[in-house]
């Protein structure tokens, strides 16, 4: 297929056949193909913008950015891979504990773009030595307990900063996400973070016209009369306009923070392609290696102007298994549309005026899933935690990395949160299992001789969020919440 930029056309262009399945490398007619893309974005949208708003950044860069990202892996991937890459919400703690620490925007991309990076450089060695190094260095107790620390180590950002801010109506937009994520089926139930923002973006819109204003804490520390939303900034915006643009900066602290999430990346990214190749039929372990590293230096661009992470979306990977249109074309088209809208700077002053207290209700549940991904992860491979293999390095590296931990090196560095509990659980395992006698080290492998059994599960491939959230073997029928 060359550079994966030229479909033949599947039948008559308007519907498949009973059965039939639309190829990557196939597509329907263009108006049909620029609906399915239509389609893509809004499916991926949810998570994909508030992850920028909860980080901070720019989300007209992000969504753009995300376009562009969405470009750069079909054609490192020669259209073998359907994708869609959207902002990553692994990063979210990330960028808590930096700004925590006095880092700015430029410190929280300048981070995360090290981890694209290291990224990157995983994806090379992958191609060469294949997909066992994945199970070698990171099993399922790792990833499991990783994932878990990543998600559960977020929770003070919602108890401390969302939720004061307006309790009752982080209360009723948490429970209207979960009644939406758990009782609507097919598309809806994939866009159920979205339609949680959207409805607490019009409760609070009626609160303020029924109660007036507000007493809360509002993105400080002091109480204050403020409008829960504040639509002033719509007005003032531009149509059209270019995002704003910013280098990133490089500091130790903050990359030592970062870095561990680039074990959720890498799960993931196997856990997309192994159940793309499952839906398409087409053996894609030979594009694993070439998957990640795109990935990687998707995020490296994204992050050098000033954007989020991206990672590969499960979302996406629903949409497909629900309409059977496979075609990287709807991608392209779904990537020409996020360009769009990163372009529209009302647009991002929409997202901006998020409420505080709606953020509130949807990170409970979107932080919490995140955390029990591990757990699923754990559940899914049958990690044993009896084992005290398991369980002492596991045990000990999640309470240091959702407690919040620190380990003082010197004067001016320490180590503390994720990336303490990650170091603790990783470098744990791999010491107590050459010291462990030989009846402790029995475990089932993530990877069946590192070649094609890659589990989407086992990867934290799926429902909530990156690593990021994603879901996992069923990950067509419910997708990233």
């Amino acid at each position: 297929m060359g550079l994966g930029v030229r479909w033949t056309l599947h039948g008559d262009g308007r519907t498949p056949a009973p059965g039939a399945v639309v190829r990557p490398d196939e597509r329907l007619s263009w108006p049909r193909t620029a609906g399915l893309g239509a389609q893509h974005v809004v499916a991926m949208f949810g998570a994909s913008f508030v992850a920028p708003v909860l980080m901070g950044l720019d989300p007209n860069l992000a969504i753009m950015m995300s376009g562009v990202a969405t470009m750069l892996f079909l054609l490192a991937t020669r259209g073998r891979v359907p994708s869609y890459l959207g902002c990553s919400l692994s990063f979210v703690g990330v960028a808590a504990i930096i700004r925590a620490q006095g880092g700015g925007s430029a410190a929280v991309t300048g981070a995360i773009l090290v981890v694209g990076a290291a990224l990157f450089a995983a994806g090379l060695v992958v191609r060469k030595f294949g997909a066992r190094i994945i199970h070698a260095a990171m099993p399922p107790v790792v990833t499991g307990a990783v994932v878990m620390l990543i998600g559960f180590n977020l929770a003070p950002v919602t108890a401390r900063t969302y939720w004061p801010q307006d309790q009752w109506t982080a209360l009723l937009t948490m429970l209207f996400t979960g009644l939406a994520v758990v009782c609507l089926r097919g598309f809806w139930s994939r866009v159920a973070i979205f339609l949680g923002l959207v409805f607490g973006y019009a409760l609070s819109w009626c609160l303020d016209r029924v109660f007036g204003k507000i007493h809360s804490v509002n993105g400080g520390t002091e109480a204050v009369d403020h409008w829960r939303l504040d639509l002033s900034g719509v007005s003032k915006a531009d149509w059209i306009g270019l995002p704003s643009l910013h280098a990133p900066s490089f500091s130790w602290s903050a990359i030592l923070v970062a870095l561990p999430v680039v074990i959720a990346l890498i799960a993931e990214n196997a856990g997309h392609v192994k159940a793309v190749g499952e839906m398409t039929g087409d053996r894609l372990d030979d594009q694993l290696g070439t998957a990640i590293s795109a990935d990687g230096a998707a995020t490296m661009l994204s992050t050098a102007v000033g954007g989020p992470a991206n990672t590969t979306y499960s979302e996406n990977i629903g949409v497909m298994a629900a309409t059977r249109v496979y075609s990287t074309a709807a991608y392209w088209a779904a990537a020409v549309f996020a360009l769009l809208f990163g372009v529209c700077p009302k647009f991002g002053a929409v997202v901006a005026a998020i409420p505080g207290g709606v953020l509130g209700g949807i990170t409970v549940i979107l932080y919490g899933m995140i955390g029990l991904l591990g757990a699923q992860i754990w559940v899914h491979n049958k990690v044993d935690l009896r084992n005290p293999l398991n369980l002492v390095p596991v045990a000990a590296g999640v309470i240091i990395g959702i407690g919040g931990v620190s380990l003082k090196v010197s004067s001016n560095f320490e180590l503390s949160g994720i990336a303490l509990g990650t170091i603790v659980v990783l470098s744990g395992y791999h010491v107590l299992r050459a010291l462990a006698p030989a009846h402790l080290k029995t475990q089932e492998p993530l990877l069946d001789e590192g070649t094609s059994s890659y589990d989407p599960v086992a990867a934290g491939e799926g429902n909530g969020a990156d690593g990021d959230g994603n879901d996992g073997g069923d990950a067509p029928a419910r997708g990233r919440a």
